[in-house]
């Protein structure tokens, strides 16, 4: 292909991406850049051929799949690959990028199910679970130390500046987080937070032998550690400075954490402070640096915590108390059933699926009327949730009304439909 083709493609793309990245193994969108790039160069064959390896190679975002192939398609001749399909388990890159090849599918798949236990699918499963199924008291003060916790530990990554390991020769296995810092590891954070509040907090309220909750608090905690290095993300001083600072936030929260929970339920106000504190904390975190994925999941998380606390206040103020009665205490999980646990796994299904809507109905709402708001244009939509104005709004009301949604809107509907 000549140069002038090929350098016309890399700008197209680049001007598409909006991408400020240089490395090519830190997004699927430069990621599909570099690809073009490489390719290009070979001999000319089918074009679609190429297309289906970078999809099997990058797994891009489904709404650059059709832009991409747009650009693939562009050249009639197409390109040809000289080296066999490319495989998440035989990945060779060549022209000074990494080499690697995963040789243990059960490590792979091990510490790919790690990672998840700190990103959103897995919190959107856990904490209503917990709220609808288990102990809604246990799932609000959950909520209260994750925020502290994630939040503290976003903050500190844009105030230290830490980069990721570098790459290579560090060989890098997720790349969707690889815009924000390193230090510390908010992966290892959440993944010593969780299971030692679960431990805290549960033990005495549930029966169950101590060292069964200190096993599982374990097992839980090392696999999200340890993931984060498989994955290439941290180094060990970065994941052991997380798992410290989780456990410093927790001694400071553990022994707060039932006045904050009461306040949140009597106060008369307290919804008027919770959401103003919270959106608060969420500007100073958006001015500590420049635009990364941690400011959107900042926010989100921010707005997730205010949503439960208010949805508990209404719950308070209206009566409908979710918590165990006081003379069913300790609980116990003998008394599980079939009929019992079918229940649980419909209301787990039916309320997930009320939340998904809730967030993608308050997405499509909240996103051009804040472009609208602040005179910021929408056609690219990709361009201004980069921009403050935009992201933080976006964010916190949208999961701020999930948050809502979880604690009072769903089991309402629970109610309604018996399934309380």
């Amino acid at each position: 292909m000549p140069f002038a083709q090929e350098e016309r493609k890399f700008k197209l793309f680049q001007t598409m991406t909006e991408n400020k990245h240089h490395n090519p193994g830190e997004c699927p969108a430069t990621c599909t850049l570099y690809y073009i790039r490489r390719e290009s160069q070979l001999a000319a064959a089918d074009s679609d051929q190429l297309f289906s390896n970078y999809l099997k190679l990058y797994r891009p975002e489904a709404k650059l799949k059709k832009k991409c192939r747009e650009i693939f398609l562009s050249n009639p001749k197409g390109v040809n690959l000289e080296s066999k399909r490319p495989s998440p388990f035989d990945l060779d890159l060549k022209d000074g990028s990494q080499e690697f090849s995963i040789r243990s599918r059960f490590l792979y798949y091990l510490f790919s199910l790690g990672t998840e236990l700190g990103n959103e699918l897995f919190y959107i499963l856990f904490f209503p679970f917990c709220f609808w199924n288990l102990d809604a008291w246990l799932g609000r003060r959950l909520i209260i130390i994750w925020v502290w916790v994630m939040y503290l530990g976003q903050c500190t990554k844009d105030v230290i500046r830490w980069p990721r390991p570098a790459s290579p020769p560090v060989v890098k296995l997720e790349v969707f987080y690889n815009s924000e810092y390193s230090m510390p590891s908010t992966h290892a954070m959440s993944g010593t937070a969780i299971p030692l509040a679960l431990l805290l907090l549960s033990y005495g309220r549930w029966q169950y032998p101590l060292m069964f909750g200190l096993i599982l608090a374990f097992c839980w905690c090392s696999l999200v550690c340890c993931s984060r290095i498989y994955m290439g993300m941290h180094s060990i001083l970065d994941v052991i400075a997380g798992f410290l600072y989780a456990i410093l936030i927790l001694v400071v929260f553990h022994p707060v954490v039932d006045l904050i929970d009461n306040f949140n339920l009597t106060y008369k106000y307290a919804p008027l402070i919770i959401i103003s504190l919270h959106l608060a904390l969420g500007i100073f975190s958006f001015t500590l640096d420049t635009w990364s994925t941690s400011r959107g999941d900042t926010a989100q998380i921010l707005g997730c915590g205010a949503g439960v606390a208010c949805g508990s206040h209404v719950n308070y103020m209206l009566g409908l108390n979710l918590d165990p009665p006081p003379d069913t205490l300790p609980l116990s999980l003998s008394s599980l059933t079939v009929t019992v646990f079918g229940k649980a796994i419909l209301r787990l299904l039916i309320g997930v699926v009320i939340l998904l809507l809730t967030k993608i109905v308050m997405k499509k709402a909240t996103i051009p009327l804040a472009c609208k708001i602040f005179c910021i244009p929408h056609d690219d939509v990709r361009k201004a949730r980069q921009r403050m104005e935009v992201e933080l709004p976006y964010r916190y009301i949208t999961y701020g009304m999930v948050g809502f949604s979880l604690m009072f809107i769903v089991p309402c509907l629970f109610q309604f439909i018996g399934l309380s």
